[in-house]
């Protein structure tokens, strides 16, 4: 046994990833009514969403504790990328829909009665700061990460004049967390396995035939921005080559992202790609779970289709000052969907309104989000996930090309 355990360890991941995939389909597809392996799913999935929090907290207080005086990081740039990338995702879903423009069949039998949109922007940026100031054990245990990142940067500052006792017990606490963390990464193939094997015996395909053209925008307009679109910002940042970066970002944190569903779960799976790509753990700590918050690209494209989609469907014409209004308030909004019940989905009503689309008809395009989250849901998280790593990773680099006096050995 210890020999077999070896041989699959010495395997690399992705390729243990794709043989779970493989047989979770063939599951899925054979034995349908073997809901137990679902378990091992949602045991991977509850382990990384468990441990993530813990992670983060001590991992950022550590590192600010250690952190010299005036000592760089990036991470006034990195805020800069996320948003100008929620930006432009959310223009491209515009263009898109006005080249691909979509109509949905809305019926109450679509309508997602039972959740409550937020009211304005207003609503979501003061969930947004309410996030900030919660209590800290409340936001460890509700995977707040807004309060915890700001709890963990308070603490660790304050922990700066700790004596070097306190401070390596935290780096310890740390390491310990990370290590078991990476425990939990290597089961990753039999908790995709679960994942798959439970889309494919509950969903089916044919619920999402009826919905293929929607898909088909959504999907293609964030394959646009993930091959096209952050690669340009990834070369003007580098000035070299960007697709040898994007696609290991692509491959490391794409593939765990579209089958968790869960920016949150992915978070220990970027900080190992960050440190695997050599990059600043005083910056990584804090910019993959600050962009597990607000870099949502994948949000952005999904408020702004489907509004539009809503909007085709009821025969509303849409200039594009109105629609690059559309842009600016699905970038700001999708900043802070992490902080509303429902996530992007529950923001499409808000943007409707610009439209004077009422809210009865903005739920039902809400309920069609739901039938097609199968996929969309999946795409838009790993299209967040793995742009937190490309965007972090894109700073550093620009910083060793602009400043290789501050990597000299």
């Amino acid at each position: 046994m210890k020999n077999v355990w070896n041989t699959w360890n010495s395997i690399s991941l992705v390729k243990r990833i794709i043989c779970g995939l493989i047989i979770g389909i063939i599951l899925g597809l054979v034995i349908p009514q073997a809901t137990a392996i679902s378990i091992l799913g949602n045991l991977f999935v509850g382990a990384l969403k468990g441990v993530a929090p813990i992670l983060v907290f001590f991992l950022v207080m550590s590192a600010l504790c250690h952190m010299g005086e005036g000592q760089k990081t990036n991470m006034k740039f990195i805020v800069i990328l996320y948003l100008l990338g929620n930006l432009i995702s959310a223009l491209s879903a515009v263009l898109a829909s006005y080249l691909f423009p979509i109509t949905l069949t809305l019926s109450e039998s679509t309508a997602a009665s039972d959740v409550a949109p937020p009211s304005g922007v207003t609503e979501v940026l003061t969930n947004l700061l309410m996030n900030v100031v919660a209590n800290p054990v409340d936001s460890i245990v509700k995977a707040n990460y807004i309060g915890i990142l700001a709890w963990a940067c308070i603490f660790g500052i304050a922990l700066k004049k700790a004596n070097d006792g306190t401070k390596q017990a935290l780096e310890n606490i740390a390491d310990a967390v990370a290590t078991a963390v990476k425990w939990i990464i290597s089961c990753a193939p039999f908790g995709i396995m679960g994942l798959i094997f439970t889309t494919i015996s509950e969903q089916g395909l044919g619920v999402l035939l009826s919905y293929g053209r929607l898909i088909l925008v959504l999907v293609g307009t964030m394959a646009f921005v993930a091959l096209v679109l952050n690669p340009l910002i990834a070369f003007l940042c580098m000035r070299s080559n960007p697709f040898p970066l994007v696609f290991r970002c692509l491959k490391d944190s794409f593939i765990t992202a579209f089958f968790t569903r869960s920016s949150a779960a992915n978070i220990p799976v970027n900080m190992e790609l960050c440190e695997n790509l050599g990059l600043d753990e005083n910056t990584y700590s804090v910019s993959i779970p600050l962009g597990a918050t607000i870099n949502m690209a994948g949000a952005a494209i999904t408020i702004s289709t489907m509004a539009l989609a809503a909007a085709h469907t009821m025969n509303v014409s849409v200039d594009f000052p109105t629609a690059f209004i559309l842009c600016v308030l699905s970038a700001a909004s999708a900043a802070g969907a992490s902080g509303v019940a429902g996530g992007s989905l529950l923001l499409i009503p808000m943007a409707c309104s610009l439209f004077g689309i009422s809210n009865d008809i903005a739920m039902q395009v809400v309920g069609v989000g739901f039938i097609v989250g199968v996929i969309q849901d999946s795409c838009e998280t790993g299209l967040n996930s793995s742009t937190d790593v490309l965007f972090t990773a894109c700073a550093e680099y620009r910083d060793r090309r602009l400043h290789p006096e501050n990597y000299a050995k």
